[in-house]
């Protein structure tokens, strides 16, 4: 019992440490670099010749989505050590791989295909991440995957939603049709 209070006490103390941290001055410019990051990357997606080229622009398009989502949570883990590297790539992809509905709903691996499809994939629709977050943390309580797994929901809700959010502003966000 006593070590219960006392591992509850500590994770208190690690969960104000990372508090704490979030709004450090180091905190505050990767998020200031980020938000140039989107500006910049956004613009350059504009130009013409990323536009008049499909590969291109998906591929660039879609790697700015995997920044995105690495830097995003570098900044919410604080990168401290090696291990943390793993993390944000993981990250990164999973803010990326939510494009693949894309080649679901047009049931084709063409990329022409994928890029003209007649309405949004449901990966797209902004309350799927919500319920995957939960789901995910329904799984990990049942199948106790408590300790090394922990920051799994936390990743796909960053993740996720920086690309939600970067798609939102072209096209806005898009919830479950009725």
């Amino acid at each position: 019992m006593d070590t219960d209070i006392l591992f509850v006490m500590a994770s208190e103390a690690e969960k104000t440490q990372a508090l704490l941290q979030s709004c450090s001055t180091e905190s505050l410019l990767s998020s200031l670099g980020l938000g140039v990051f989107c500006l910049v990357a956004d613009r350059l997606l504009q130009f013409s010749t990323v536009q008049q080229n499909d590969w291109l622009r998906a591929l660039s398009d879609n790697a700015a989505h995997g920044v995105i989502g690495m830097w995003s949570w570098a900044i919410v883990i604080g990168l401290r050590k090696k291990t943390d590297l793993r993390e944000i790539l993981l990250a990164g992809f999973l803010a990326s791989v939510i494009d693949v509905d894309h080649f679901f709903l047009a049931q084709s691996l063409s990329l022409k295909a994928a890029l003209t499809l007649p309405r949004r994939p449901f990966l797209h629709c902004s309350t799927v991440i919500p319920a995957v977050v939960l789901t995910l943390k329904l799984l990990m309580h049942l199948f106790k995957l408590k300790d090394s797994w922990c920051f799994l929901p936390w990743m796909v809700f960053i993740s996720w939603t920086s690309h939600h959010i970067r798609d939102g502003i072209r096209h806005g966000l898009w919830g479950p049709d009725k």
